[in-house]
């Protein structure tokens, strides 16, 4: 794999001719949506496939994947097209493998339960878990959750074991510590919850619950310690999987940035995977910065793993970047969410030149908006290739079990293809979850 970094006056017929690849797979492959009108400084990842085929008269996906001992997962997954076309042609390539060295690795995607069922089914070959984000805790442990059932339904389709997300928070992100504290505190009310957990993940037909834990600090840790205790215990005993989220509590502001030391080990020596996962919404209020900085991850994974096996840890992936108006100001200044392809827009459209920053391998840019005769400054960080590259690679690095992706709402065609030419994505035995 390649990442190249688009200079002036590239396109990307130029880019293709440089690596004798043709500049359609190049645009497939990498999901790109304005190839006309590429950005200095954005990425282009190049792919060098270990074995391909070209369709012949009569060929189908099956026989294909009969012939080469591979699954259609893999085919759908080494040819993210073939998910929107009813039928391959001849003459037509196939990937049928990369060479994945780096290993294996589990990824798990956080959706809502009304995403797109496109985007879902081009998204689920990646995925090995799917966690559903829709179930709310009330304050009388009632658990409060809209239709899943189709969502669930696909993700079993593709082999992929789907996962009941379970906390406080609603889909704007808006939490309850008073919530989640109480019930904690109360035991009739967490055999409540348990036994109301229990009931969806078996009416459901979900593969285990992910739990978010999101005000574990240190002076909550011995109630969430007793409550993880409990839960896993019943739970594992019922043959379901019980993941917990954890969000570190961080401090940051434009030139310091520290965590707090909470002990994970009694929670992490429970459950049967730990995700590493701040989320992020439709705004921050946080001072510009990449999030996250990867010299901040490591910090904080240098701790972790001093508490947590690694091989349990899911390591947070955030796939939203912010988009500031300038000069920030703390407590009143706040950034409005994208995706990676509207920042490559908005860097079209203004004309403007991506940079990187090193430390926390992040791209960024800068424009202006002219607002009454004042020309308005803004300042734009997301993720490209690059970041995604920095962030997965931490998985070999430390010795993750894998990427917990907030979120797959939108697909992000160069984050996968960097994912899945290195990597060897673990699918589960579908009869462990069917």
């Amino acid at each position: 794999m390649v990442i190249h970094v688009v200079q002036p006056g590239e396109t990307i017929n130029s880019i293709a001719e440089i690596y004798g690849v043709s500049s359609i797979s190049l645009i497939q492959d990498n999901g790109i949506i304005n190839p006309n009108n590429l950005v200095i400084g954005q990425t282009i990842v190049i792919v060098y496939p270990e074995q391909t085929y070209i369709v012949e008269e009569g060929d189908s996906l099956l026989s294909i994947a009969e012939a080469h001992g591979v699954t259609i997962m893999q085919l759908l997954r080494n040819n993210p097209f073939l998910s929107d076309r009813e039928f391959i042609y001849p003459g037509e390539t196939i990937v049928i493998s990369y060479n994945t060295s780096q290993g294996k690795i589990s990824t798990n995607g956080y959706a809502y339960p009304f995403i797109n069922t496109d985007v879902l089914r081009k998204t689920l070959p990646f995925l090995t878990y799917l966690t559903v984000f829709n179930y709310r805790i009330a304050a009388n442990a009632e658990i409060i959750g809209v239709d899943d059932t189709e969502i669930i339904q696909i993700a079993k389709e593709y082999g992929v074991a789907p996962i009941m997300l379970l906390s406080t928070m609603t889909y704007q992100g808006s939490g309850s510590s008073a919530v989640a504290l109480s019930i904690l505190k109360n035991r009739e009310l967490v055999d409540q919850l348990i036994d109301n957990i229990l009931n969806i993940l078996k009416t459901k037909g979900y593969y285990g619950v992910n739990i978010t834990f999101q005000f574990l600090n240190t002076e909550t840790r011995l109630i969430y310690e007793d409550f993880a205790i409990k839960v896993t215990s019943l739970l594992q005993k019922e043959g379901y999987q019980v993941f917990i989220t954890l969000t570190p509590w961080t401090f940051i502001d434009i030139n310091d940035y520290t965590f707090e030391r909470v002990d994970y080990s009694v929670i992490g020596q429970a459950a049967n995977a730990i995700m590493f996962l701040s989320y992020d919404w439709g705004r921050s209020f946080g001072p510009p910065a990449a999030t996250p900085s990867v010299s901040r991850r490591k910090e904080f994974y240098d701790y972790a793993v001093t508490l947590i096996p690694p091989e349990k840890i899911f390591s947070g992936l955030s796939i939203i970047g912010y988009d500031w108006e300038l000069p920030y100001e703390i407590g009143i200044s706040k950034a409005n969410s994208l995706h990676t392809d509207s920042a490559i827009t908005l860097a079209v459209n203004y004309n403007a030149i991506i940079q990187f920053d090193d430390m926390s391998q992040a791209p960024f840019f800068t424009y202006a908006v002219d607002l009454a005769g004042n020309a308005i400054q803004h300042i734009v960080w997301f993720k490209d290739a690059r970041s995604i590259d920095s962030l997965v690679n931490l998985v070999p690095e430390y010795g993750f079990k894998g990427v917990g992706i907030w979120n797959i709402m939108q697909l992000f065609s160069q984050m996968w293809l960097v994912i899945n030419s290195e990597f060897e994505i673990e699918k589960l035995s579908p009869e462990l979850f069917l």
